[in-house]
């Protein structure tokens, strides 16, 4: 199988042993070519991932989505809005506003969850980042966990009937329509370049100081410590790797090449995939913020609901891979 990184693969090499003439080998070649290889190959990925999903993104705006769930109940919803949760750049915080704005627009609870769970996990940015550090099998498998775990989280909140449990202000606000104007294809491209550079130019110093550090561990973190303490001998590994996501909130760019240097380093993938989901699904920041539109009934339901969604699928990637 022909390795299309190879060019970037070879430069990396050339700069690091030719052209800073650092000693093949030593620790810190070891870390200056993983970083060199590393943010070449996630800008490159970013930027091809970012324009595709805009461009599509032209065609699934949020009047067209708020029509289609509107009043619908039904786990197919629950798949729709989950899978459109895969198109918005959004972090788990920045999600919050469109869920609002999907309950003031009729949108069952449950469906709406559907896109606030799978949302924060599953982006383009995200894909592209994943698929550069761990492969395509596993950002396959990752993308298909998110998109399940949102449709299972949103339909389990939707059969509790929990509607009691959102704040009554939500209910009573009329969205404001949008008026949607045709695309033409020029348009679309322009769109989609535009979000290329916008969304890069937010997320390249997350890259630079994510694989950073993950190349700084990769070079001189200790061989098997991680494989030590939270392997797979470890049967309480992958919720402990959870609870310590949970209270970190970091860009996710930052984060997927630690984590790749973590599983380098002997950290289980299912293990690493499941602190990584923690960070990313179960933020502080994003509870903080749905305290002010949820009940802390509902609040504790979906944290409990996810987490053990989460935790599963730790333990099943560490099985299938």
């Amino acid at each position: 199988m022909v390795d299309v990184f190879y060019p970037l693969q070879w430069l990396a090499d050339k700069l690091t042993y030719d052209t800073f003439g650092i000693v093949q080998g030593t620790a810190l070649a070891s870390s200056v070519n993983f970083i060199i290889y590393d943010i070449m190959k996630i800008l490159i990925l970013l930027c091809f991932m970012i324009f595709f999903v805009a461009y599509i993104r032209t065609y699934v705006t949020p009047e067209k989505t708020r029509r289609v769930l509107g009043g619908k109940k039904g786990i197919q919803y629950n798949l729709i809005a989950s899978l459109v949760g895969t198109v918005t750049p959004f972090c788990s915080c920045s999600s919050v506003p469109l869920f609002i704005g999907f309950l003031e627009a009729g949108v069952p609870l449950g469906v709406t969850f559907s896109f606030l769970i799978t949302s924060p996990l599953v982006n383009e940015a995200a894909v592209a980042v994943l698929w550069a550090t761990i492969g395509p099998k596993a950002t396959l498998m990752y993308v298909i966990s998110g998109v399940v775990i949102g449709v299972i989280g949103g339909y389990l909140i939707g059969l509790l009937k929990m509607e009691k449990y959102v704040a009554d202000f939500v209910y009573k606000i009329h969205s404001k329509q949008v008026a949607e104007t045709k695309m033409t294809r020029k348009e679309r491209l322009d769109y989609a370049v535009d979000e290329v550079k916008d969304i890069v130019g937010k997320v390249w110093i997350y890259v630079i100081i994510g694989v950073t550090l993950g190349g700084i561990f990769h070079g001189y973190a200790p061989e098997g410590i991680l494989a030590k303490y939270a392997g797979k001998d470890n049967p309480l590994a992958v919720p402990i790797a959870v609870l310590i996501g949970v209270p970190l909130y970091s860009n996710v760019m930052g984060m997927i090449p630690i984590v790749e240097s973590l599983i380098g380093k002997g950290l289980p993938v299912g293990t690493s995939l499941a602190f990584l989901m923690g960070v990313t699904a179960l933020s502080l920041p994003e509870i903080i913020i749905l305290k002010k539109v949820l009940k802390k009934e509902l609040i504790s339901v979906f944290v409990t609901i996810i987490t053990v969604s989460i935790i599963f699928t730790g333990y099943l990637f560490n099985y299938l891979l």
